[in-house]
């Protein structure tokens, strides 16, 4: 009876120590195959292309001074008209032309700033502003714009709210077959990666599709615009 009492101990403690043993392997063998699992690669993917701007928007500013209120808002009055029959002239719809309110200063009422005894009392800033996606008419036009100058309109181009702006509105359009270069991109650097270190490439783990930018190809060219898309993307790597 004490011998089977022995043995059932035995054989009890063999099988708890064989048990924890193919436990541990196991959970071991489990760790390493979750290890290698994690074996990632990061890669960016980028792609560029050049697109023509699609709208066009050029302010035409004038200034204007006098030393009389009523005689100044005439003189406005014909400049403006002046300016949209020249641009009709040249083929700007009329539709595509806005004019703004006119920024008039009165030197006299200003309490600092500006010599005492100016020549005019009265300066005037105006604004007509050609909005139009005719961008090759446009640019046509304002080489032209020296023909405003002959007929005494003073076109002031030095500020930042003068400065004429492209833009390029078709980005929805033209996103998908970017990031797919973008993507394709990314997987030819992660294959390289993946060949120089014995490995096998997986899936995409993640990836992030990242920012579009859209900016002038070059200071002489701003209607040209280049737009870029960096994707980030993480691929498993296995042996």
């Amino acid at each position: 009876m004490e011998n089977t009492g022995r043995f059932n101990a035995v054989v009890l403690g063999l099988s708890l120590f064989l048990g924890l043993s193919l436990l541990g392997w196991l959970m071991a063998h489990a760790a390493i195959s979750v290890k290698e699992y994690e074996r990632t690669v990061t890669v960016k993917g980028l792609a560029e292309q050049e697109f023509m701007a699609d709208v066009v928007i050029w302010p035409i500013a004038f200034s204007l001074a006098n030393n009389k209120l009523p005689e100044l808002y005439q003189e406005l009055e014909t400049s403006t008209r002046t300016i949209t029959a020249f641009l009709s002239q040249h083929g700007i719809a009329g539709e595509d032309v806005s004019i703004a309110t006119p920024a008039i200063t009165d030197k006299s009422a200003q309490q600092y700033g500006g010599p005492s005894g100016a020549e005019f009392r009265y300066t005037a800033m105006q604004t007509v502003t050609v909005y139009s996606t005719e961008i090759d008419k446009v640019r046509a036009v304002m080489n032209q714009l020296p023909e405003l100058g002959q007929q005494g309109i003073v076109i002031t181009g030095n500020n930042y709210q003068s400065q004429t702006e492209y833009l390029f509105t078709r980005l929805n359009d033209v996103k998908p077959a970017m990031i797919e270069e973008a993507t394709r991109n990314a997987r030819e650097v992660a294959d390289k990666f993946a060949q120089d270190s014995d490995s096998s490439l997986g899936k995409i783990r993640k990836a992030s599709q990242g920012q579009f930018s859209i900016s002038p190809r070059d200071n002489n060219n701003p209607h040209i615009k280049k737009v870029r898309v960096v994707s980030t993307i993480e691929y498993y790597l296995s042996d």
